[in-house]
């Protein structure tokens, strides 16, 4: 992303703390972000996937970390330069000047957090919970929201702390489905020709770019470090390196996931199931029991959505904190110093969209408002370069962030009308809580 001379690796002011403790040191801050991209839907959306692409799943996941990457280098330059809390609100309102565009930026980044969550819920409640107790979908997913907004407001630490644990067993997870599939295929089973198999009709690069959508909401919970960068130790020197390596790290183990579930199953099998991964282990028949991958899968879920919960609180901490939203949201526990209006506000919301809509809308969804905020973010990079800070900080190419609006506009031309109708839903709740804050204001 950066040759060596640009990349500063001085540190801004860390001795001044805020009113949140910089308590995420450079190795958490690499499984932070890495938990949150393994967990945000590689359990989950293989079978979505593999209806898109047949069996070549590789490849749509290959070209969604390309496109990740690049917004990503934008993030690291932002980031890096503006270490506060509020991620793209706070971009945007640097760079645009404008309190309605940093609003409906930051609500965008609000509602695909939220958005996220309960998808991640509804997962959790699905085949994989399924292996241990039979309960109801939706009850199930509020449960699970409701216990991880209590972790959230526990502290950051112990939030971050828990996720090093949940990141070994999501990798491990992964790394079963890995060598049970080669263990299969040195036994002489499976069939290794699936994996350039495309769907009967379909055109190989349509049907990739076409999955790279789905394939790229298993990439999108990058961007939720940059909410948490007022509790990050160093930022300027450790967030460029942490974000690039959980990148290439989940896509590599991703590409190698996608290779073994075409070879240990057909795409029609994949597409069925909403535990794919379960399947493919079952598949391998190595004598791993449903319920150990069960129970990896419902920790890797559970990682993704306390991650995404941490960004969705601590973004509407920093939009209250910067005005764009109401300041009760900015409240914090004397003792924790965790943002608890901002986590209950957060949680209720989630709750509520779980009983509104499937895991694949839900996703799309999170993926569309998202790619909304990365082209506000690839833009406020150039536009913010004409203003110099007092700390060194990391610089990418001009090129990187040009390259990622043309990407994200790629993306969004491949959304469904009902996706859009979806966002537009949410984005219009968002426009009347902004005007009705102005209107509150002025009053």
């Amino acid at each position: 992303m950066t040759s060596p001379a640009e990349a500063h690796t001085g540190e801004p002011d860390e001795t001044t703390d805020g009113k949140l403790k910089r308590k995420i040191t450079g190795p958490l801050l690499f499984l932070f972000i890495l938990g949150d991209v393994l967990g945000a839907g590689i359990y989950a959306l293989m079978g979505v996937l593999a209806g898109d692409v047949g069996g070549a799943l590789w490849a749509p996941l290959l070209l969604a970390l390309l496109l990740a990457l690049l917004t990503a280098g934008s993030y690291a330059e932002l980031v890096t330069k503006y270490p506060k809390a509020g991620g793209a609100a706070v971009f945007a309102e640097r760079a645009f000047g404008r309190p309605v565009i940093s609003f409906l930026v930051g609500f965008c980044m609000l509602a695909a957090g939220v958005t996220s969550a309960a998808g991640l819920s509804l997962a959790f409640a699905g085949d994989y919970l399924t292996t241990f107790i039979d309960v109801p979908a939706v009850p199930a997913a509020i449960v699970f929201l409701a216990l991880i907004g209590c972790l959230n407001a526990r502290g950051i630490s112990e939030s971050v702390k828990s996720n090093v644990v949940m990141t070994v067993i999501e990798l491990t997870g992964l790394l079963i489905v890995v060598i049970a599939v080669s263990m299969m295929v040195g036994g002489g089973r499976g069939d290794v020709s699936r994996v350039a198999e495309f769907p009967e009709g379909a055109t190989p690069a349509l049907a990739i770019l076409s999955g790279a959508i789905v394939a790229y909401y298993s990439f999108v919970g990058f961007e939720t470090s940059a909410n948490v960068a007022e509790e990050i130790r160093n930022p300027s020197k450790v967030y460029p390196t942490a974000l690039f390596g959980a990148l290439i790290t989940a896509g590599v183990l991703y590409a190698l996931v996608g290779v073994a579930s075409a070879i240990a199953l057909p795409a029609a099998d994949l597409a069925k199931s909403s535990g794919p991964l379960l399947d493919v282990v079952a598949a391998a028949d190595v004598g791993v029991p449903d319920w150990v991958f069960s129970a990896i899968a419902l920790v890797a879920v559970a990682n993704g959505a306390l991650l995404t919960m941490i960004m969705a609180s601590r973004l509407t901490y920093g939009m209250a904190e910067h005005g764009l939203l109401p300041s009760v949201l900015g409240r914090v526990l004397p003792k924790r110093r965790t943002p608890w209006t901002a986590i209950v506000a957060t949680t209720v919301v989630a709750m509520v969209l779980s009983l509104l809509g499937d895991l694949s809308t839900l996703a799309e969804t999170v993926v569309l408002l998202l790619l909304i905020v990365f082209i506000s973010t690839n833009i406020a990079v150039l536009v913010l370069r004409r203003d110099p800070v007092d700390h060194p900080h990391f610089r990418v190419w001009t090129a990187v962030p040009v390259l990622g609006v043309a990407s994200c506009v790629l993306l969004l031309t491949q959304q469904t009308a009902k996706v859009w109708l979806f966002a537009a839903i949410l984005i219009a709740v968002g426009a009347a809580l902004y005007l009705g804050a102005r209107a509150a204001t002025r009053r």
